[in-house]
């Protein structure tokens, strides 16, 4: 994709391009330099602007490539932050969920362990 950018961009001077604010005009960028006037050089901003977009778009193939080589749901925290509810088998997001939002179903699970190993007293 470069080489022919390359070949366009070579032959338009972008950079040169400005405005003088002195008034006069000149030839180049250079000889306005020379002259000491002071100019607005917005072919320098639209160069670095193309430069800018061009890598831009290169970093967002390279991402998108590799989001591609990744499994779906292969996030590393998935296991560890997702619990299924026992009644309807769904994956619910947090950890701290009490009831399922899927079916609106009690999640009580740890408690229930708790109480297995330390039984409390109940009076009816």
């Amino acid at each position: 994709m470069l080489p022919p950018l390359g070949l366009l961009y070579a032959r338009m001077d972008i950079e040169n391009l400005h405005i003088s604010l002195s008034g006069r005009t000149y030839t180049s960028l250079a000889d306005a330099k020379e002259a000491g006037a002071i100019t607005i050089n917005y072919g320098l901003f639209i160069s670095t602007s193309i430069r800018f977009m061009i890598i831009l778009f290169v970093v967002f193939l390279v991402i998108r490539q590799m989001n591609r080589w990744k499994k779906p749901h292969q996030h590393p925290l998935d296991s560890m932050t997702k619990k299924e509810c026992p009644y309807c088998c769904l994956s619910i997001p947090p950890t701290r969920a009490v009831i399922c939002p899927h079916c609106s179903t009690s999640l009580e699970e740890e408690q229930d362990a708790t109480e297995r190993a330390m039984p409390r007293l109940r009076i009816k």
